[in-house]
């Protein structure tokens, strides 16, 4: 029996598709690469009974890493059908896997056909099954065009970073972003914002004003009237026109039009607009809102969510779709008595861009089911589809036009007729209006008051997060997909920060940068050249650009402002010396450099490090926790003083000096190792000195004794955050040179008070192995430390640890087996 190897691009996805097309059927099991699931069934592909396995790849569209060993799966697989996401980089990741699968899949007969793509927009059994009987290829050039805009992004956004990273932050101490960054597509996004406010600061209010006139007509409550000239920006002429308009005692009505007028109801939603409203009606962040459709997406609550188009297929099924929300208890009335009975309008017209078809829910749900921002997700989606096929708002609007004496004046009022799309969009309703008097041509109403009203033109505001997405649009910056990463980055970074109403200021760095930008080179910062590469992308998946022409050309344009940049860097510079501070102006002193043994001072914005005003030399710290001097002690290599991190008194901590950690004092060594790493083969703080055993839950750690934590004395993990507590008040604790004959792990020898002993016998001292000794089988607890960030330093391959002291060596300890599953009974 043939098999058929099937890839999906998340385990959700693999194991629903499955379901689906096995029809519950299929067994599963975990992978070869222990990573991610298999399922498996049998059926009928291309004529012929077969073996399917379903799985997935591991990682995420933009940050795949196709190790051979992940697609063991693939080996003697004769056929393969792609279930990757149904867009570009979709088509791209489908290339990624192929280029990993072929060189192990069984041999084709002849031109045998062995690579299938699938084509669905939805986790539904009628999609899913429909995408099965219709089977295509993967688009090369789609896949080249995502090829060529990471590669682009990539090499160019690196060249920029590194520079005025390494640049800015050996000047100045108080920059309080981690990374000065620069990318094709961010740049232009915080460039809108800058720009923005530019407009606010440069912005001088000028005072106009507004002659306003109340009438009445017997009991009828007053009407203030609306001035047909608006305003004037001249005193003395708002005053003549006032002047003018109170010789009149009455206001004669010249005319009273009403007309019906209708409030169209919205065309399909696409992902830009499921963007906006999230951000300006839901408060949520464009991230967090594609997190979340994502995920409503892989439960099939609502069709894909990445895609440009408005336009309903033809054969779309508009009924079905709303059938499923008959019973809801918030629109389920609407859909049954006006648009089921009634008969559904027929959508307006969008753009249909050739992708998937328009964002809509897939099925019923509650919000017991979603959860509170996927509820409030998947309810504005649903209620944007069923607003697409309701009839439009309808109203009457009537105007009175009226005379005072040489000046024309109006009001006007709506009246609802039919609320029609508007019901379950109420937020886009015709607002409640007190009802106008009943007039006709000729009528005279009393003039009670004029006056004249002084106002001021206002600034605009600072940009919205949903105005930023229309601009970013509009110039073609980013895509559907990458609008929201653009958007988090420069919040991320520090350029803007996201005040009330998710309106996005920019801070003094995002300004000094784009001000720096415009002095240098404008291109950098403007959208065009940006929006130019975008289209020549288009056409590369289009077929009608050539990959390496588009990609050479682009670099080359990019080479020659890179260099430029670098020789007129001193241009944002001088922006950057006034913002903020020397580097040897900032910080407070915290420990002694090992070359001129004067104080350095830490600089704790961030990124967090050590600066040496004497040597003018900056030393990088671990960053996301807090650092502190060790005791005054120094590295035996280089003399500096040796500085705790700490990621506070629940987590982990370890000493850190300062020059090992830029500057690896041993070839198995990398850069961002603390001491806790060191296989210095004597110092008292090396991994050599104070490491116990290979951690009980990651593969590459090392749990490392930390002296400093008594008397809650822990052991920690040098690679994950686990940590081990042990020995609660004991009096000292430490690492023998001694290993156990067991496990091999390096013994500890424990002392307590006599008062608190908890050894047998009232002994207060003993030594034995954490993992294998009965006596401290009760003494001991996993836990995970707490973090203030996952990646709270450099990560790195396994370090080992040289032989020392009679121990047995480091480099490959074993994992304690049988403690592992006792200690797994604690963890928490």
């Amino acid at each position: 029996m043939r098999t058929v190897l099937m890839v999906a691009e998340k385990p959700s996805l693999a194991q629903s598709i499955a379901k689906i097309l096995s029809k519950g059927s299929c067994s599963t099991r975990k992978g070869l690469n222990g990573a991610c699931s298999v399922h498996e069934y049998t059926g009928s592909f291309v004529g012929q009974n077969v073996r399917f396995k379903m799985t997935s790849v591991c990682g995420h569209v933009m940050s795949l890493d196709f190790i051979g060993k992940y697609f063991v799966e693939a080996k003697g697989c004769d056929y393969v059908v792609l279930w990757l996401d149904c867009d570009k980089e979709g088509e791209n990741i489908c290339f990624e896997v192929l280029d990993a699968i072929q060189p192990v899949m069984n041999k084709s007969y002849g031109n045998e056909r062995t690579i299938y793509r699938s084509k669905f927009s939805s986790i539904t059994d009628t999609d899913i099954c429909n995408a099965m009987t219709r089977l295509g290829e993967p688009n090369k050039n789609e896949a080249l065009s995502v090829d060529a805009r990471q590669e682009l992004d990539l090499r160019i956004g690196c060249a920029f970073t590194r520079f005025q990273t390494k640049y800015f932050q050996g000047k100045y101490g108080n920059l309080d972003s981690s990374l000065i960054s620069f990318g094709p597509c961010q740049t232009p996004t915080l460039g809108f914002c800058v720009e923005r406010h530019d407009k606010i600061q440069s912005f001088k209010p000028e005072a106009y004003w507004v002659v306003q006139a109340k009438v009445s007509s017997g009991k009828d409550s007053p009407l203030t009237l609306d001035w047909d000239r608006v305003r004037v920006f001249d005193r003395d002429v708002g005053q003549m026109f006032v002047n003018m308009a109170k010789t009149a005692k009455e206001a004669k009505v010249d005319s009273v039009t009403k007309k019906e007028k209708a409030k169209q109801r919205p065309i399909a939603l696409n992902t830009v607009e499921m963007l906006r409203v999230a951000s300006s009606a839901l408060g949520m962040s464009p991230q967090h809102t594609m997190q979340i459709a994502e995920r409503l997406y892989t439960q099939g609550y609502i069709s894909y969510p990445r895609t440009e188009t408005t336009h309903y297929p033809e054969n779309f099924d508009l009924k079905g779709t709303l059938k499923q929300q008959a019973n809801s208890c918030l629109w389920g009335e609407m859909v049954r008595k006006t648009l089921l009975s009634e008969g559904i309008n027929r959508p307006r017209k969008g753009v249909d861009s050739g992708d998937h078809p328009p964002i809509t829910p897939m099925r019923a749900a509650s919000e017991s089911e979603l959860g509170s921002d996927g509820w409030r997700l998947y309810d504005y989606i649903t209620r944007h589809f069923i607003a697409t096929v309701s009839p439009d708002c309808k109203y009457l609007q009537t105007t009175i036009s009226f005379s005072i004496a040489t000046e024309s004046f109006t009001c006007s009022g709506k009246m609802l007729i039919s609320a029609g799309y508007t019901e379950v969009m109420p937020w886009q309703g015709i607002a409640q209006e007190e009802a106008l008097p009943v007039c006709e041509r000729g009528d005279t109403f009393t003039v009670d008051e004029i006056k004249l009203l002084e106002k001021q033109t206002n600034p605009p505001d600072y940009l919205t997060e949903a105005e930023l997405i229309t601009l970013m649009e509009k110039h073609g910056i980013g895509t559907d997909a990458s609008i929201p990463v653009h958007i988090n980055n420069i919040c991320q970074r520090n350029y803007v920060t996201v005040e009330s109403g998710r309106k996005l200021k920019p801070t003094n760095l995002g300004i000094v940068l784009v001000h720096g930008y415009y002095k240098i080179d404008a291109d950098l910062v403007l959208p065009t050249i940006r929006s130019a590469v975008e289209k020549q992308l288009n056409l590369i998946s289009l077929g009608k650009a050539n990959f390496h022409q588009v990609l050479q050309h682009t670099l080359d344009i990019f080479k020659r402002k890179f260099h430029y940049f670098v020789d007129s860097i001193a241009g944002m510079d001088e922006l950057m010396e006034v913002s903020f501070s020397p580097i040897a102006d900032t910080g407070k002193p915290l420990s002694r450099c090992g070359k001129c043994h004067r104080f350095m001072k830490y600089i704790q914005a961030k990124p967090s490090r050590l600066h040496c005003s004497h040597c003018d030399e900056t030393y990088s710290l671990p960053q996301n926790g807090a650092i502190k001097l060790y005791k005054e002690l120094k590295c035996p290599l280089d003399e500096f003083e040796l500085v705790l991190w700490t990621s506070g008194s629940r987590g982990k901590s370890y000493p850190v000096c300062p020059y090992c950690f830029s500057n690896p004092p041993f070839r198995d060594m990398k850069k961002g190792m603390g001491c806790n790493e060191c296989t210095h083969p004597s110092c008292q703080h090396s991994l050599n000195s104070l490491g116990i055993s290979q951690c009980v839950e990651c593969e590459t750690g090392v749990l490392v004794f930390d002296p400093t934590s008594g008397p809650k004395w822990r052991m920690a993990c040098n690679k994950c955050n686990v940590v081990v507590h042990f020995f609660e008040q004991a009096h000292k604790v430490q690492v023998s040179q001694d290993s156990c004959d067991s496990c091999e792990a390096s013994l500890v020898i424990v002392d307590f008070n006599k008062t608190r002993s908890p050894l047998p016998d009232g002994e207060t001292q003993h030594t034995g192995c954490v993992f294998c000794d009965p006596v401290f089988q009760d003494l001991v607890e996993l836990k995970h430390a707490t973090m203030r960030h996952p990646m709270h330093r450099a990560g790195g391959a396994r370090r080992g640890r040289g032989k020392g002291r009679g121990r047995r060596p480091m480099g490959n300890p074993k994992k304690p087996k049988d403690k592992m599953a006792a200690l797994a009974a604690y963890f928490v």
